[in-house]
């Protein structure tokens, strides 16, 4: 079942809200090419998982700063912990896949995005809605 994009999930930020809204939509596609046992395909999600995963990490920790988050140093540290994950777990399934490692993959990336949006991000709801939702410090 694809992940969905709830309110509940909002930070109050357009700029982070949309990085999120479009890693789900990464992830989906990452499940999609399990179910398929598409290697080229998961090979190329993943990477794009990646490469997007830093660049969002990297906005959301420059909003944070920018409106005044108090934790934004230990976000920092989150989000290397959750790249040094997922590449550890990308290169421990490597290229085999069967039913059972591709769910516990899917798994682990929900929880990645999911736990990290409800436990961590949400945390920085109340000094973001002290700004405009469309705040972009860059």
């Amino acid at each position: 079942m694809a992940l969905l994009w709830k309110d509940q999930l909002s930070v109050g930020n357009d700029l982070i809200d949309g990085d999120h809204k479009y890693l789900i939509e990464v992830i989906n596609k990452a499940e999609v090419a399990i179910k398929a046992q598409n290697s080229v395909q998961l090979t190329g999600v993943l990477d794009e998982l990646g490469r997007y995963g830093a660049s969002h990490f990297d906005r959301e920790e420059l909003v944070a700063k920018a409106v005044g988050y108090p934790k934004s140093d230990q976000l920092h540290v989150s989000h290397e912990r959750l790249k040094t994950e997922l590449q550890r777990v990308k290169e421990e399934f490597g290229e085999s896949w069967t039913q059972e490692t591709g769910a516990a993959f899917t798994q682990f990336l929900r929880d990645w995005l999911v736990e990290h949006v409800i436990k961590e991000d949400m945390l920085m709801k109340p000094w973001m809605t002290k700004h405009s939702p469309r705040f972009d410090p860059r």
